[in-house]
């Protein structure tokens, strides 16, 4: 029985439906890409949309064999259409194929724009009726081959009304392959490049300006972190010109070499001054060593970098440079964060500064590496990024400066507080040490007054008899001595008078020593009272007494003291309560009659003495001539 016509049509749907999937599945069906019509207001327009891509792994396809049914049912719409085409760092060679039909009064030459400079290899084919025109450019060929003077690659396209036009672009670089093409009207490119230009003019102003800047108050005042600084807007420029084309138009045109690694390594050279800017104005070496050696890591990397298209080849040294851009943009933004949480009052102005910069350093390390689409802020995000932070850094650069001016207002104040407080404890050290002296000038002087009265002391113990006070027997020696010598030498006379107390035992045994004492020292001052001060008065021992008179003239004058001293010594002593009577004989010898020496002279009055107490005591003798 045959199927009703639903069912009938419902079965073909189904079939139909199942035979996409697999024609799909098997790459024979691709979504149609739409033909770009170009209508009166058009005057420059993106082909990203109306783009297909041939990927030729080998670069070995030509413009035949890419045209040729087997080719061409190769070609894909191109992912993403509203961005740029970025391929990322790729060995291939590709194909972008499009189709463009004038419009009614839009027909004429048109120009077509590849908006990469830095791509090594780049052609133009248009197929006509007389074959196939083509045009090729790159950043390995002299400024001066290209068809247009222009930084990017720029191609003539003659276009007829109503009539579709295929258009091929094939790319190919050891770079990063994006390539934004876009289809302008002359007069619209025209200004197009003015309003551009003079963007990119004010853009490098501003770097030379900072670049100036900051060479000048390297100058001034000789600190390496501007002369750093300049050398990062240095090397910046270089790969913001060597990646807007600005560099290979007006720079360095006949020097396609250079052009070629111009943008890897004067960004690496601008990572390598970055990394080291980072460590100088953030004082990581002295603050954080271990954020230090990190820095100083990634700034040898950007050096390595730099250096690595003159040794290996381009694209693995391009790659190196994007992820250790990637690398450092990270981790500067870290570090600041890091320092500014830290107290580092300088970091807020360069944290906000260079995150907008590392982000745009970031953002083209992506998008070269393919992570990020290609559009307009990842094209120009190094651009936007810099710009940003010059102007955000003139602040940081006015905050470190005004903090460096607080900084040695704080350090004059410290030290003229430290200096004040050495002063104060240069005065204060001064009185103590005025206050010490004095101390040790007044212990000084009370301990050389007690030397002295010590020696005193001691002389007198050494000459005086320490009971009675008078001579002792050494003084007299010396006494007696020098005068003999004196008489000697004047022919003057002197006597010695020997006395011995008559009773003085038994008073000295009944009453005991001490009484016995006492009455020694009355004695001695009573004699003392009966001579003269040049005269001496001595105690030998015991009981004797001596009495040295010095310059005498008449013996009767020495009778006359020696009976003056028994009469004194024979009246009552009044001696602890006591009443005590003793008496004294009284020996005398003169000098010269007598004797010449000291010895002799007292022998004599000891004779005379005895001589005394033998005939009665209580009176005196004279030596016997």
């Amino acid at each position: 029985m045959p199927a009703s016509p639903p069912l009938r049509r419902f079965l073909l749907s189904i079939t139909l439906l199942l035979a996409a999937v697999v024609m799909l599945a098997a790459g024979q069906v691709r979504a149609a890409v739409p033909v770009l019509s170009l209508a009166p207001d058009a005057q420059g327009q993106s082909l990203t949309p109306f783009l297909e891509v041939l990927e030729d792994p080998s670069a070995a396809l030509t413009i035949a064999q890419v045209q040729e049914a087997a080719q061409a049912g190769r070609f894909r719409p191109v992912a993403g259409q509203g961005q740029d085409i970025n391929f990322g760092y790729s060995a291939s060679a590709y194909w972008l194929r499009a189709t463009v039909r004038a419009g009614e009064g839009m027909a004429g030459e048109w120009l077509l724009e590849v908006g990469y400079a830095s791509l090594d290899h780049v052609t133009l084919f248009v197929p006509g009726r007389q074959g196939v025109a083509s045009w090729s450019s790159g950043d390995l060929m002299p400024f001066a081959a290209r068809y247009y003077p222009h930084r990017n690659f720029v191609f003539p396209l003659a276009l007829t009304a109503g009539e579709p036009q295929i258009l091929y672009v094939r790319i190919q670089s050891a770079g990063s392959l994006t390539a934004p093409l876009t289809l302008w009207a002359p007069r619209a490119f025209q200004v197009h490049n003015q309003e551009l230009y003079a963007a990119l003019s004010l853009y490098y102003g501003m770097l030379l300006a900072l670049g100036l800047y900051n060479l000048l108050l390297y100058f001034s005042l000789r600190e390496r972190i501007y002369l750093v600084y300049v050398a990062f807007v240095a090397a910046m420029a270089v790969g913001q010109l060597s990646l807007n084309g600005l560099g290979n138009q007006f720079l360095w045109p006949d020097l396609p070499a250079w052009g070629n690694i111009a943008l890897p390594s004067g960004f690496a050279a601008t990572g390598l001054f970055g990394a080291l800017f980072t460590r100088l104005f953030l004082r990581t070496r002295g603050r954080y060593p271990r954020i230090d050696r990190v820095l100083l890591v990634l700034a040898w990397s950007f050096a390595a970098a730099a250096l690595a298209p003159l040794f290996l080849p381009y694209r693995p040294a391009a790659v190196f440079t994007s992820l250790v851009g990637v690398a450092f943009s990270a981790v500067a933004v870290a570090v600041a964060v890091y320092c500014l949480r830290s107290g580092n009052a300088g970091a807020r102005w360069f944290l906000l500064a260079w995150t907008l910069l590392l982000v745009g350093v970031g953002a083209l390390g992506l998008r070269n590496l393919g992570w990020l689409p290609t559009n307009l802020f990842t094209s120009n995000a190094m651009q936007i990024g810099s710009a940003l932070e010059m102007l955000l850094f003139s602040f940081a650069l006015a905050d470190r400066i005004q903090l460096a001016r607080q900084e040695r207002v704080q350090a004059q104040a410290e030290a003229l507080q430290a200096k004040h407080d050495m002063v104060e404890a240069l005065e204060k050290s001064e009185r103590e040490l005025e206050r010490r002296v004095v101390e040790r000038t007044q212990d000084l002087a009370d301990a050389n007054a007690r030397l002295q009265e010590n020696e005193r002391l001691l002389q007198r113990m050494a000459h005086q008899d320490p009971l009675t006070g008078v001579a002792n027997r050494l003084l007299l020696d010396a006494r007696l001595g020098q005068a003999v010598s004196q008489a000697r030498r004047n022919g003057k006379q002197f006597a010695v008078l020997l006395i011995d107390l008559d009773r003085f035992k038994p008073v000295n045994d009944q009453y005991g020593h001490a009484v016995g004492d006492a009455l020694l020292s009355a004695v001695a001052t009573r004699l003392t009272a009966l001579v003269r001060g040049s005269d001496t008065v001595a105690r030998l021992g015991g009981d004797e007494f001596i009495l040295l008179l010095e310059d005498v003239h008449y013996r009767e004058d020495v009778e006359r003291l020696a009976s003056g001293v028994v009469a004194s010594l024979s009246a009552p002593f009044e001696v602890e309560g006591l009443r005590l009577l003793v008496g004294a004989s009284v020996g005398i010898a003169i000098y010269p009659e007598h004797g010449e020496d000291a010895q002799t002279l007292i022998q004599r009055a000891d004779q005379a003495m005895y001589a005394a107490k033998n005939g009665g005591r209580s009176g005196y003798r004279v030596a016997e001539g």
